[in-house]
């Protein structure tokens, strides 16, 4: 690797670093600490819970904690683990760790204290809801004839098979008992505050988190639609099954939709996203120097697809740079793509991604890209992505390591361990979907 190809990746590291400050949960909740006074004074309200879930739960609630603990009645707060970070929370606050993507036992034990403390709200109450990416696994009430086990089962089934967030949560909300607007229609008649911290393209209420305080937009045809595409029909436990087709026809009562009297104390508000995200991406890198673009802020798709067209668009551009121009061009993409696992390897979309675009741009210089979710998680890993140029693929072949053989076997994450190139954060506390850089010099 080229001293150039190096600070280059460092470049890209430090936008994305700058990224992860602006979207800092934490910062964003404080901002909102006002917000939720006047609400409290103006409504008369006499208690206030704090529920929050998703993997930026902790600081979302810590700063609730820290500047807002004299108005807290009681509250619950449900993570990911290793997601608990030092400094500790209000004694008021229950913490519980539990499994995403695919919900654990201590997320139904955890979402089962929601549902008590919901229970014994009154219109005297405000509920606090802070809400982030994962809260689909990490809130999890299995309806009443399935088991945890079944729940766990479907949700496998649709992420091998390369369902999106909007599918996945689709199905999710029919067989919930909290998410698709219940926990509104749980916590009726108290008033709830809902601050949001978006995981999904454009930002839809029902679909972020699995809509538990937004009214559905979805059906329970809608979810066996889903089941269809996807050929699950035969493979998903009979119960879930027939519960799906007992509420396509009518015999289950809807989730609650627009116009329902449970959300006519519901405000819902977006306190970050992804475009907060591209937008902070596209003002450092300019900062730097590079004139801009923002290509995409709805990638999705396969992510080897997406890979592909990313890939043409940074040759393309590359192709308009001369040195004695002293050109500098920084591509920006944001989104969630998806993997239709064929393999048993080990990886994430985003390392995936950058796996497919290193061999599409193989012994090309003046690229550089990274690709990374902002949670710091990309997939079952300890990586949030991964950093390529066009000397990745080279120095793998000369090390004799063969990405195609990775590739087959969904085993991008390997290929990195072993070539260099994975690009670790940690728990970042964060999540508003991925993020790819694209460097051009």
């Amino acid at each position: 690797m080229s001293m150039k190809d190096n600070l280059n990746q460092r470049i890209a590291a430090d936008i994305f670093h700058a990224v992860l400050k602006a979207i800092d949960p934490y910062g964003l909740i404080k901002e909102r600490i006002e917000e939720i006074r006047s609400i409290y004074r103006q409504g008369n309200y006499g208690k206030l819970y704090l529920i929050s879930f998703g993997k930026a739960a902790y600081p979302m609630t810590k700063a609730v904690s820290d500047f807002a603990d004299d108005l807290l009645t009681k509250g619950i707060m449900i993570t990911k683990y290793g997601h608990v970070q030092k400094g500790g929370v209000s004694r008021k606050i229950e913490v519980f760790e539990a499994a995403h993507p695919v919900p654990d036992i201590q997320g139904v034990l955890a979402t089962e204290r929601v549902i008590d403390l919901l229970e014994k709200a009154e219109g005297a109450t405000l509920v606090v809801c802070l809400i982030s990416g994962g809260g689909s696994a990490l809130l999890v009430a299995p309806h009443k004839e399935i088991s945890l086990a079944e729940k766990q089962e479907i949700t496998q089934l649709l992420l091998k098979a390369g369902a999106n967030i909007q599918e996945l949560n689709t199905v999710r909300k029919h067989l919930s008992r909290i998410k698709g607007g219940r926990l509104a229609e749980i916590a009726y008649p108290a008033g709830v505050l809902s601050l949001i911290l978006s995981d999904v393209i454009g930002d839809p209420l029902d679909v972020i988190a699995s809509g538990p305080t937004s009214p559905d937009q979805t059906t329970f045809s809608d979810a066996l639609k889903v089941i269809k595409r996807y050929d699950l029909e035969d493979k998903i436990p009979e119960k879930a099954r027939l519960i799906l087709l007992r509420g396509a026809a009518g015999e289950i009562t809807e989730t609650p939709k627009e116009g329902n009297h449970v959300f006519t104390r519901v405000q819902n508000v977006i306190v970050g996203s992804n475009k907060k995200a591209i937008e902070t991406a596209k003002s450092e890198a300019e900062g730097k120097g590079y004139r801009t673009a923002v290509i995409s802020a709805d990638l999705q798709g396969e992510a080897r697809e997406a890979a592909a067209w990313l890939a043409q668009k940074a040759i393309e551009a590359r192709r308009g740079l001369t040195a004695r121009s002293q050109g500098k061009i920084c591509l920006i993409s944001g989104g969630e793509t998806t993997v239709t696992v064929r393999g048993n390897g080990l990886g994430g979309r985003n390392t995936e991604l950058a796996l497919v675009f290193a061999e599409r741009i193989k012994g090309m210089q003046g690229i550089t890209l990274l690709s990374a979710g902002t949670d710091g998680t990309d997939g079952p890993t300890d990586a949030a992505g991964a950093i390529v140029d066009g000397s990745t693929i080279g120095r793998a072949e000369a090390a004799g390591i063969n990405s195609s053989d990775y590739l087959k076997n969904n085993d991008s994450y390997n290929f990195f361990k072993a070539a260099g190139g994975l690009f670790i954060t940690g728990p970042t506390g964060t999540n508003v979907m991925d993020l790819q850089i694209i460097l051009l010099d």
